[in-house]
């Protein structure tokens, strides 16, 4: 091979001083400091000057020698002789690279990310954020621990019968939400090319052969209520029991609240001095605003409340959780449930119970009570002449109710 005639050595590229230096065939020394070397490889495309960096020059480690820097020029100027640009070469050799990576990022994407998109994607059109957090919270519970960080592709049936079994017979409502909610985003899977097959979680002609249908098994006891009779003893136990999640629960079964619009109750929403709560209506199942009459007994616990905080805040939660600025869980009032050796009742159940005892131990209107369990009305003529809410007499119905839960003791009728 012959000699190079002109060019650079390596005690040139270590001692060189600011300027550019050529070594030939395209391949110069860029020095603009002592600290600061780098070779770059120039060419001519369409009487243009084009220009690539081939890395920082040195000898240290990480450093691009003479001998590689002048290697790597062979090769562009090999690419520029067979008429390539090297820039436009390597720009399609990285676009390859990133599709293949994306490519195989999709291959194994998880359950639970693909869930997640799912949710971004369709937000806008649900009802209210709690729709959102209530698809979240049934996917974190039920589906994620089994299979959340397997790729999609990879969801098979026993999969989804893992996370199903469980809860099929015990709580089917719940079960066939989460069953629609993992068929929603397998569907959407492979609409996005994330996953090939049948979609696991599909009722008709594949998992109504393994499991039974949830109208067979709904009269399973699942929102376990107290009776009637029994609230009065129920209250003062649980009044002697400690901690906001006990307080949390006697305000649910004071107002007739269900759990998430209780313990999401914030201070904005409530008037202690005209005894009112309103709910507003995206955080109401039927989605629309609701307002609640306030006992005393129930004024009292938010009095309770607001001495726990040095300032309150209008959008705090009235019953905060263990993060700043969130509400309790949850799971706060059954371990409350729990503490009382009362595992057999669900938060739920004392609605049931508050029906019940209206039905057979007071003569107030099934309307009132309806409305102030803020249940929608089945008929659609009905819903339509009722323009009012029936606020003061639904009033003195919850006075009634919380005096009745201070009564110790008492035979049914």
């Amino acid at each position: 091979m012959p000699k190079r005639a002109t060019g650079l050595s390596a005690a040139k590229v270590r001692t060189a001083g600011p300027g550019r230096y050529c070594d030939g065939d395209g391949l110069y020394l860029l020095v603009r400091s002592p600290e600061s070397r780098f070779w770059v490889f120039r060419w001519v495309r369409a009487g243009r000057m084009r220009e690539a960096g081939l890395g920082r020059a040195g000898s240290e480690r990480g450093a691009v020698s003479l001998a590689e820097a002048r290697g790597k020029a062979a090769e562009l100027m090999r690419l520029v002789k067979a008429g390539i640009d090297p820039l436009a070469q390597r720009d399609a050799e990285k676009a390859a690279a990133n599709a293949a990576k994306e490519e195989r990022d999709l291959k194994q994407k998880t359950f639970k990310a693909a869930a997640e998109l799912y949710m971004a994607a369709h937000e806008a059109g649900w009802r209210n954020p709690k729709h959102r957090q209530q698809w979240a919270n049934t996917l974190e519970t039920y589906a994620y621990p089994r299979f959340g960080e397997i790729p999609v592709d990879d969801i098979e049936t026993e999969h989804v019968l893992a996370a199903l079994q469980p809860i099929w017979t015990a709580r089917p409502e719940t079960a066939s939400r989460v069953r629609g909610r993992i068929e929603a985003v397998l569907d959407y899977a492979r609409t996005r090319d994330w996953r090939t097959g049948e979609n696991p979680a599909r009722w008709r002609g594949h998992l109504d052969n393994l499991l039974p249908k949830t109208s067979k098994v709904r009269r399973v006891e699942h929102h376990a209520a107290l009776p009637w009779a029994e609230i009065g003893v129920f209250m003062a136990e649980l009044r002697r029991q400690d901690g906001i999640g006990a307080r949390a629960l006697e305000f649910a079964i004071l107002t007739a609240a269900r759990t998430g619009e209780a313990i999401g109750a914030t201070w904005d929403a409530i008037d202690i001095d005209q005894k009112i709560w309103t709910i507003p209506a995206e955080r109401m199942k039927a989605g629309k605003e609701h307002r609640v009459p306030l006992s005393a007994v129930t004024t009292e616990i938010l009095h309770a409340m607001a001495k726990l905080s040095a300032r309150v805040e209008p959008s705090a939660p009235v019953f905060p959780g263990g993060r700043p600025g969130k509400p309790l869980s949850n799971m706060a009032l059954l371990a409350t449930l729990r503490r009382m050796e009362r595992g057999d009742l669900t938060t739920h159940g004392f609605r049931s119970t508050f029906r019940d005892w209206a039905a057979e131990h007071t003569e107030y209107a099934r309307e009132v009570v309806e409305q102030a369990l803020a249940h929608a009305l089945e008929s659609k003529v009905e819903a339509a002449y009722r323009r009012g809410d029936l606020f003061e007499k639904r009033r003195l119905l919850m006075t009634d109710w919380a005096v009745f839960c201070a009564v110790p003791a008492v035979k049914e009728m």
